[in-house]
């Protein structure tokens, strides 16, 4: 075992470290990291929530409904993959919590509720999200947008007012759990150095000093092995007396092949999510009516409120049933803790595909309605364009969508293949089998005709 970690340390030593360079560690180490960005957030998502209250109710002419939906919503996961949580760091909630506390807060510790089941509210969350979208027409309804933003603001508020650091980002925001799982997919990653954390007495990554707080998302960089939980503050950074922190690329998905502690919510949210990218590209299809009236005719109401939820279960359910079949298809013994056991640690492979998936669907968006975000950014000026949102045609948006499918199954495959330590294909071919049928669903539903919900 401490050969094992040797290695590790060495091949660790041996990565590019970007504070090597001497400008961007000045810059992370400075005041005006990460609050020049925090101030630039602040200022656009002020607009937003203002264009989005009292701003026209027409959502292809509102500036706050394409800002958020057609260009953040499909940017954040390619951040989340390039830069790890690096948004988390800039955020308005983030950085509106840091203020309250400073002005207001009392800095209670987090309650143990929620340190004990805080992802799991999260998970909660995200889906009650998705869900109340599509019954309430959150993306869709300018001002439904808004009163989203407004109540996610209360509770930023009330919860900064009354904990300590970023207790609503790390146990209740609806974003930290797609943050956390698509953040281990990441090309980027902060870490300590263990030879020199080791002889560390200070403890200042976690504690912080006299000039800027400790890690406002209560990890110790000592211990850390996982980025779901680092927003690359910097806060380490300024505060660490012994130059051990390193903030280095790493290759996509590699920290997924080896998680220490595999954790049933993550790899419950993996499937989840599969399943919330199926539905919304079902509701975009001109075959989501003809679907409606089938479930219709078995629930035996025409209600779209229920026939959407029950979409919307069976839509998430099946990804689940998928894997825990494939998990009992390859558990060596058929007894409750193996098939858990095999459904937790290759859950973890399914985050690639999500990632793909995530952006594949916001791909149309995006790219089709792109346009829309510069007509209403520039009509807050009083200038009037009109004309074709899009930049491509539906066809070529498909392609990508392929391309981008296929580049997701394959590194969900090859991270079946390094979290089964390299097995025989025949014992890891279930798994195999599960990935690259998640993806012919996709490209699926990317091959049928879709609507615009903006």
């Amino acid at each position: 075992m401490d050969s094992e970690k040797r290695c590790l340390s060495m091949q660790q030593t041996k990565r590019m470290n970007l504070l090597d360079f001497p400008l961007i560690k000045k810059f992370i180490q400075s005041r005006w990291y990460p609050g020049i960005f925090q101030w630039i957030a602040m200022a656009v998502f002020a607009t937003v929530v203002y264009q989005l209250v009292a701003g026209t109710s027409n959502p292809s002419k509102n500036f706050g409904t394409s800002t958020t939906w057609v260009l953040w919503w499909p940017i954040i996961p390619i951040v989340f993959l390039v830069l790890g949580r690096f948004w988390c760091a800039v955020c308005p909630f983030g950085k509106l919590s840091d203020l309250v506390r400073k002005f207001v807060g009392s800095e209670r510790p987090v309650p143990k509720f929620l340190k004990k089941y805080g992802i799991w509210l999260i998970d909660l969350f995200f889906i009650l999200i998705t869900w109340a979208d599509h019954i309430w027409g959150i993306v869709e309804s300018p001002r439904g947008s808004g009163y989203l933003l407004l109540i996610l603001t209360t509770m930023v508020v009330a919860t900064s007012v009354f904990y300590e650091r970023r207790t609503f980002c790390k146990t209740l925001c609806f974003l930290g759990g797609l943050a956390g799982n698509y953040s281990r997919s990441g090309m980027l990653e902060l870490r300590g150095t263990p030879d020199i954390c080791k002889t560390c007495k200070t403890q200042s990554c976690f504690k912080g000093n006299e000039k800027t707080e400790g890690c406002p998302m209560f990890q110790f960089v000592r211990t850390m092995d996982t980025s779901a939980d680092c927003n690359l503050c910097g806060n380490c950074v300024k505060t660490c007396p012994n130059n051990s922190i390193r903030i280095s690329p790493r290759k996509p998905t590699s920290e997924l092949w080896g998680i220490k502690n595999p954790k049933m919510e993550h790899a419950f949210l993996a499937s989840v999510i599969m399943g919330i990218v199926f539905v919304q590209n079902i509701t975009m299809l001109e075959i989501w009516q003809d679907i409606l009236q089938i479930i219709g005719s078995l629930t035996g109401t025409q209600n779209y409120n229920v026939n959407f939820t029950v979409a919307f279960i069976i839509s998430m359910l099946l990804p689940i049933g998928m894997l825990m079949l494939t998990a009992r298809l390859t558990a060596s013994k058929w007894s409750k803790t193996a098939i858990m056991e095999n459904f937790v640690r290759f859950g973890y492979a399914i985050i690639p595909l999500d990632l793909a998936g995530h952006v594949a669907h916001n791909l149309f968006h995006m790219v089709t309605e792109g346009k829309a975000v510069w007509f209403n950014t520039v009509s807050l000026f009083g200038v009037n364009l009109t004309g074709d949102p899009s930049f491509a045609s539906a066809t070529t948006v498909q392609f990508m969508q392929y391309g981008l499918i296929l580049l997701g199954m394959a590194g969900s495959i090859y991270t079946v293949y390094r979290i089964g330590n390299k097995g025989s294909f025949s014992k890891l071919f279930p798994y195999y089998a599960l990935m690259v049928l998640l993806a012919a669903i996709n490209i699926y539903l990317f091959s049928l005709p879709m609507s615009h919900r903006v």
